[in-house]
């Protein structure tokens, strides 16, 4: 068999496994698009005054973890999605870094 193709025949393998994949996870997906909708509709459904007391805890959890997210990067972990809970090198992180910017 020539390198060419061994090498398409290796693509091909490599994609079908993507593709598998890809498949295995659309139900996971559909299930969580479902589940998502489910939410909005619930809290769409509460008075005003508990879908404010509702938001506001969701925000109030979404800061605690990026604080502690910013606390395990000081104290010298990834954070960022390629490296996660590993050690830090020498430097600063991009990855990280970009991570945490709240803009």
């Amino acid at each position: 068999m020539s390198q060419l193709t061994q090498a398409l025949t290796e693509v091909e393998e490599k994609l079908n496994s993507l593709i598998e994949e890809v498949q295995s996870l659309l139900p996971y997906v559909k299930s969580l698009e479902e589940e998502n909708a489910r939410l909005k509709r619930e809290l769409c459904a509460l008075p005003e005054k508990e879908r404010s007391r509702v938001i506001a805890n969701a925000e109030h959890i979404q800061g605690v973890a990026h604080d502690n997210l910013e606390r395990l990067y000081q104290e010298g972990f990834h954070v960022c999605h390629l490296h996660f809970g590993q050690p830090l090198e020498e430097g600063d992180c991009l990855f990280c870094m970009g991570f945490l910017r709240k803009d």
